[in-house]
């Protein structure tokens, strides 16, 4: 599936999970993913860079939104029946990555991808935009790489939902 869904929330001033946490949850309920993509939740990038309020709520509600997803009781809707098919959550960005995806063949398309921010790369360093970004996508694929095979890789922290029972015919995940 290749959909993209916009939530109307702005930059830097996402502040209440739980409304997060539902709209995720309706997502996950109307896209039926078996893997759920989110940003770093934890406190610092790499242990050395405090991370921002706004990715931190983002991240965790995403990983919370699975399991609400999964629940017939949290944030129903009409029309929405529970999903308990997530099976794993990946977290970009984390400092603590367990796995990396080899993205040699998509370098030049990530770096058009982080360039198409140029407004907001441009207040972040005096570099040209095209330089900054050149060097912001290397130093990343090169420290998984590091970690990952020896190709450039985007690394991720990987949770996998481990299946525990069965009820009424519906595997249910923890």
């Amino acid at each position: 599936m290749h959909t993209v869904e916009f939530l109307d929330h702005p930059d830097g001033l996402v502040h209440d999970a739980l409304r997060l946490r539902r709209e995720f949850a309706h997502a996950i309920r109307r896209h039926r993913p078996d893997l759920v993509l989110t940003i770093n939740h934890r406190d610092t990038w790499r242990g050395v860079s405090w991370n921002t309020p706004d990715h931190r709520i983002v991240g965790t509600a995403a990983l919370d939104a699975a399991a609400d997803a999964a629940n017939e009781f949290l944030f129903p809707v009409d029309g929405l029946e529970p999903w308990e098919c997530v099976r794993w959550q990946a977290v970009a960005g984390s400092p603590i990555p367990t796995h990396g995806l080899d993205v040699s063949a998509y370098l030049e398309a990530g770096r058009q991808t982080v360039l198409a921010h140029r407004t907001y790369l441009e207040v972040l360093s005096d570099d040209k935009p095209e330089s900054y970004v050149h060097d912001l996508v290397g130093r990343n694929t090169t420290r998984a790489a590091e970690l990952f095979g020896g190709v450039p890789a985007v690394a991720f922290e990987l949770f996998v939902r481990d299946p525990y029972r069965v009820r009424n015919g519906r595997t249910h995940y923890r």
